[in-house]
């Protein structure tokens, strides 16, 4: 009888001796279409619909195409070589340039079993890609050159002085830059889906991060598009101030000085748009807008160009306005570029204004640099939109690291110069009262600065509006998100829903009105963002992943870091209520996916972050004794061995809760390990099949453990293997879990006996402490509270294995109303109470509550003499264990006399002391009426697990373990290995 016997109710594997691999030959239809090809012209293909094949199928020869014979020949020794490694089917699938040197057109990727269609000699037209220029340098240049520049700028410059701009450039410059290179690293190692720097941090942190900070992202773009609305709406109202329906006018009074010491006093009316009209124009521009969107991705790639003409053109204008302006002492304050102007705008003036900017001292906003960053950081964004782009760019690897980089370094540029130039062109007041200063300076005429201002920030208004959407879709596409399902899109089409709820945003934030309350909004979505770009490319760098190959070299993961720790700066600067909210909602939808979201396997950086802490962790345990304030239970749970389960069950579900109760509040690792009888050969797949079955089992049961299935030709081969090899350093299971064989007699599963030996002395040698459970039908579920004891019939020294399983038991819910009773041994009755004294110290040194009972060596045989004469239940197993020990003895000496051997058992020679025999079932007798008379209402009972007699068949050795058993309906049997697991020391 094998060992299938004993698994007697497994899952019946089917074999594989058979198994049957169809050849890679040229009759695949994948094939015999690419050779066609070659037969006639490509203009007189038609449109063909083809079946690709699953692999399960037999495909036919279909058609076969001419060639002469010496094309053949070679052709058959080429098929040759690649047929033996079924080479070119691979090629094929994967669209490379076939190894016989055809050419190949690239397939798409159907699954097995997909119609597809193929057109057959006229290419797939694809969409018109964008370069370097117009498809990264000019979108991020529209987006960073916008609003901010036209109508805040000279204002800032006013407020913070010469001194103070060029820092608050220079700091939200260098952001953005560093940004930009850790943006060029991560984009350019790999190819990019749309979604831009969402695709980029989810892959990189995974889909929580991802997607909590993508959301962020898309709300930061979708309220940029209502400050690029309301810009142009002001400018707009500005230059034509008749076609407003409202008119604010602020009274601005300033003191100066005359000559002659007298203090006169000069009163300047100021006018500025309504916020009413504000809100009207913006509702009414964002509609339009919305209209031209949902034309599509296409009008907006032809018209944008045409957007930043005007942009550079009024730059152009602006300098030679500036240049060209009269140095004079102009009441107008344009004094033109004059050093004494310069040195008196060199310091800052922070003040209070009104909503609208314009100096008050009773003003409800008080301005400083702090202020400054949240106004001014808009300004030198935009350094995404290139990305936003990489579907319709030719190259991304190069386009995006060359256009982003020049974008950021020459706007950055133009910033520093223009804090220069404005800072001596005019005086402080005009520069903080005149808020078009760009269009009163420029030449030759301020309408160029109007038109250039509204055509700018339209345009920016559309890319927004066209990014945020597609942002939207893309995070929704990935499946993580549920709620996100309404936004879904079809490969190629356009985010109609998205894009209405993007307007509905919009609108709401128009409604607002006020530009210097929403610009600090966009920047704490922005700086979260890049701080999410910049932390991407710090962990894949610091982590250096072999799959971590950018083809942009300029970059270090201390740059990243650096990069988002001034994302985090600037945050805090502009507002630490403003940065705990930001934080506070990415934290909320972090957690909502974590909750709501499906799982995504991206392989992202806290994947290979963890592997490399493993690592570092084992490699610091190193292959030392583990000391005892350390030691924590590693159980190796053997599953489905010596009992019947259903062929669904991979694990016995009790065994997998008894696994939990090892361990103290679900903290540890378990091994799950079952073992299939065959060759490896033929049931690898199986065996892997089976893997993941029990590994969504110990999910199911909640246990923190992994699963493996080992096949071998038999149980003990399989067992002996993996007590060996199993774990890493420390990391190795310290502990050997299983069921005890209650069925083996009752099924006459003979088989069981030699086995079961075998695992105990592998555990023995190998230093494997051993937990047997008996009665595992039986034991306690999660929530079945349990009364009474937990019973300890300490026996053999065991490195206080047993009484630290006695305390994990009492931390779980089902024990932790019992109490601990350990019994004791002791020799002569007045060993009795010094021998309490000592367990009860030594207890109390182990933090451990238990009371202590000793036994007595005559007491004991007393209770056995009188016991076994009268009506002790363990006396028919007594008799029966020494009947069946006897007939099994007279048996092998039978067989011994007639083959001329000596005593054979297991395959192996044995040498039986009947004294020895009778001495060891004595003493299990005496051990098991202890048990019945002591704890037979305990809630388990636990003792020490006796090792395997030498030269003893394993029959005997299963006898005295049933006689231990007898009768106790829930036992643990335990043997420690050499080591301490508990100690007295702090």
């Amino acid at each position: 009888m094998d060992n299938g016997e004993i698994e007697s109710a497994d899952e019946e594997m089917p074999s594989h001796g058979g198994r049957q691999y169809r050849p890679v030959v040229s009759h695949e239809q994948s094939i015999v279409q690419m050779t066609s090809m070659e037969s006639g012209p490509p203009t007189e293909m038609p449109k063909q619909k083809i079946r690709i094949p699953s692999q399960s199928e037999n495909v036919p020869n279909p058609m076969e195409g001419p060639s002469n014979g010496h094309d053949e020949l070679n052709n058959s020794q080429r098929e040759s070589k690649l047929e033996l490694f079924g080479f070119d089917s691979l090629v094929n699938k994967l669209g490379l340039k076939s190894m016989t040197g055809e050419q190949i057109p690239t397939p798409s990727s159907p699954r097995d079993g997909e119609d597809i269609s193929i057109t057959i000699g006229s290419p797939k037209v694809a969409g018109l890609k964008l370069g370097t220029m117009m498809g990264v340098f000019v979108p991020c240049l529209q987006n960073i050159l916008g609003i901010i520049y036209y109508i805040r700028f000279s204002w800032i410059v006013g407020m913070a002085g010469i001194g103070e701009s060029l820092l608050l450039v220079a700091f939200c410059g260098s952001c953005t830059f560093l940004t930009g290179i850790s943006l060029s690293a991560i984009a350019t190692n790999g190819a990019m889906k749309g979604g831009g720097p969402y695709y980029l941090i989810g892959r990189a942190l995974g889909p929580e991060v991802g997607v909590s900070i993508g959301l962020c992202f898309f709300l930061g773009n979708a309220v940029a598009g209502a400050m690029y609305v309301l810009g142009a709406v002001e400018t707009f109202l500005d230059a034509v101030p008749s076609a407003g329906f409202f008119t604010d006018s602020v009274i601005l009074v300033t003191n100066s000085t005359a000559t002659n010491g007298t203090i006169s006093e000069v009163t300047t009316i100021v006018y500025t748009p309504s916020l009413h009209d504000l809100q009207v124009y913006g509702v009414i521009v964002t509609i339009l807008l919305c209209f031209i969107v949902f034309g599509g991705v296409k009008i907006i790639n032809r018209v944008a160009p045409a957007f930043l003409i005007p942009v550079l053109f009024s730059l152009f204008c602006i300098f030679i306005g500036v240049f060209s302006a009269p140095r004079s002492n102009a009441s107008s304050g344009i004094t033109g570029l004059r050093s004494q102007t310069f040195k008196d705008n060199w310091s800052s003036a922070y003040q209070r204004t009104t909503n609208a900017g314009i100096p008050d001292a009773e003003g409800p906003i008080y301005w400083n640099f702090n202020a400054l960053v949240g106004l001014f950081f808009p300004a030198v964004t935009g350094i995404m939109a290139g990305s936003n782009r990489s579907a319709s760019l030719k190259d991304t690897q190069r386009s995006i690291p060359l256009g982003t980089l020049a974008a950021t370094l020459t706007t950055s540029f133009l910033y520093l110069i223009s804090v220069l130039l404005f800072g001596a062109l005019a005086t402080r007041e005009e520069l903080l009262t005149n808020r078009l200063l760009t269009a009163e300076v420029a030449w030759p005429l301020p309408a160029i600065i109007y038109l250039g201002i509204v055509l700018s920030t339209l345009g920016a208004a559309l890319q927004t509006l066209t990014g945020a959407p597609r942002l939207l879709a893309a995070i929704a596409n990935d499946d993580i998100l549920p709620v996100l399902n309404y936004f879904k899109v079809t490969e190629g089409g356009e985010p109609h829903l998205a894009t209405l709820f993007t307007a509905f945003i919009c609108i709401v934030c128009v409604v607002i009105g006020n530009l210097d309350l929403i610009t600090p909004t966009i920047t704490m979505f922005f700086l979260l963002c890049y701080a999410g770009v910049n932390l991407s490319c710090f962990l894949l760098d610091l982590l250096d992943a072999p799959s971590w190959r950018p083809r942009w070299n300029f970059h270090h993961w201390m740059l990243s870091l650096l990069g988002a720790l001034i994302c985090i700066v600037i945050m805090f600067l502009i507002s630490w209520s403003f940065t705990v909210v930001s934080l506070a909602l990415a934290s909320l939808i972090y957690y909502y996916v974590s909750i709501k979201g499906k799982a995504g396997d991206w392989g992202d950086g806290f994947k290979s972050a963890y592997f490399q802490l493993a690592l570092r962790s084992l490699r610091s345990l190193g292959a030392n004794q583990v000391h005892p304030k350390n030691w924590y239970p590693i159980p190796l749970v053997f599953c489905r061995p010596w009992g019947k389960l259903p062929e669904n069950v991979p694990c016995h579900p009790k065994l997998a809760d008894f696994a939990n109760c090892m361990k103290k509040k679900g903290r540890g690792m378990s091994i799950f390990v079952s073992i299939i009888d065959g060759d490896y050969h033929e049931l690898a797949e199986d065996a892997k099949t089976a893997c993941r079955q029990l590994s969504t089992y110990i999910d199911y049961k909640r246990c923190e453990g992994v699963a493996e299935i080992v096949v071998a030709p038999t149980m003990s081969d399989g067992f002996r293997g993996i007590v060996q090899t199993m774990g890493l350093g420390n990391l190795k299971p310290n502990i050997v879990v299983m069921r005890y064989p209650e069925i083996w007699r009752r099924e006459n599963l003979t088989q069981i006996p030699s086995t079961f030996v075998s695992i105990i002395n592998d555990c023995i040698i190998a230093n494997k402490a051993v937990v047997i459970v008996k009665g595992l039908d039986e034991w306690p579920g999660e929530y079945q509270r349990q009364f009474g004891t937990i019973d300890l019939y300490w026996i053999v020294r065991d490195g206080g294995l047993m009484l630290l399983l006695s305390q994990l038991l009492l931390t779980k819910e089902s024990f932790e109303s019992c109490k601990i009773q350990v019994f004791c041994i002791a020799e002569e009755d007045t060993e009795a109470e010094e021998l309490k004294a000592d367990v009860k110290k030594f207890l109390y040194d182990l933090r451990m509550q238990a009371e202590v009972i000793v036994i007595t060596m005559k007491s004991w045989e007393s209770h056995i003499d009188t016991g076994v004469q009268q009506q002790d239940d363990s006396v028919e197993a007594f008799t029966g264990a020494q009947r069946r020990i006897a007939s099994y003895l007279a048996d092998m000496k039978e067989t011994a006399r007639k083959e001329g051997m000596p005593l054979m058992a297991d395959g192996k020679q044995v040498v039986v002391n009947e004294q020895q025999v009778d001495k060891f079932l004595y003493t299990t007798l005496k051990l098991n009426s202890t048990i019945l008379r002591y704890s037979r209402m305990a809630a388990v009972v636990l003792v020490s697990l006796p090792p395997p007699p030498l030269n003893h068949p394993a029959y005997f050795y299963m006898e005295y373990m049933d006689l231990l058993v007898e009768n106790v309906p829930r036992m643990l049997i335990v043997r420690g290995y050499r080591r301490d697991v508990l100690t007295l020391f702090t």
